[in-house]
């Protein structure tokens, strides 16, 4: 029997695989899941006789203009729900999330400094944090904070899998196994490093991990796709 999709987390798997840092194509539960049901866009919604309009009504018209690929508007409608509460937490997360879509890491940083206070210095908040800190080019700056992060909470997935990542991506391989193995399997762990070497387009380094993964889990399908991509021996079932 197959094995699940593996394990392989970052900030926002959109950003990632835009920028080509060796970052997640599909993301897990593990960050903060903060949803909410979509609202109208509050300029859309009759006000003069109705209640006036509250964090989370802009927090759902963030989400709207989001899913409509208006991330302009989206922040417009986060930093009006910040106003009305400044500690709203599903705020706080999409405003650093939508600004790191914007390329807007100074802001990202920000809002994620104000995350950390709002969730305690939580290990996912230190990981978002890290990750954008890398993507802003301060590699050191997000290597402490993923200390900070791991320190908080060892068994953090995001935290110790973007670090493992991020140290990869730097060439430093065994430091990057040690955190990667810390959350998860053997083969998980060849097959994410396997995918850094890919985006650094180093094949023959990635053929070699995507059978260390088969040679731990014979029923690896994601790496048995990615090894027939790259004309290695395995193929999809």
């Amino acid at each position: 029997m197959d094995r699940p999709a593996m394990k392989y987390t970052a900030l926002i798997g959109a950003v990632v695989a835009a920028l080509a840092l060796g970052g997640c194509a599909k993301t897990q539960t593990a960050m903060d899941n903060h949803n909410a049901e979509i609202a109208p866009d509050p300029k859309d919604v009759e006000t003069e006789a109705g209640p006036p309009l509250t964090a989370d009504t802009h927090f759902a018209a963030g989400q709207l203009a989001e899913s409509r690929g208006d991330l302009h508007a989206a922040v417009t409608q986060y930093q009006d729900a910040l106003k009305l509460d400044e500690h709203h937490m599903a705020t706080l997360y999409r405003l650093g999330c939508t600004y790191v879509q914007l390329k807007s890491y100074g802001e990202a940083m920000a809002v994620w400094h104000r995350y950390l206070e709002a969730t305690d210095n939580s290990a996912f908040a230190y990981s978002n944090l890290a990750f954008t800190e890398e993507l802003a080019g301060l590699p050191q700056k997000a290597e402490q904070d993923y200390q900070r992060g791991v320190a908080r909470d060892p068994n953090n997935e995001p935290c110790r899998v973007n670090f493992g990542l991020m140290l990869a991506r730097h060439g430093r391989v065994p430091e990057a196994i040690i955190q990667l193995q810390a959350v998860l399997d053997a083969a998980e762990v060849h097959f994410n490093i396997a995918s850094v070497y890919e985006l650094q387009n180093r094949p023959a380094m990635a053929k070699l991990e995507y059978k260390r993964a088969l040679a731990v889990d014979p029923n690896f399908a994601d790496a048995k796709e990615k090894l027939a991509s790259l004309g290695g021996v395995e193929s999809a079932d």
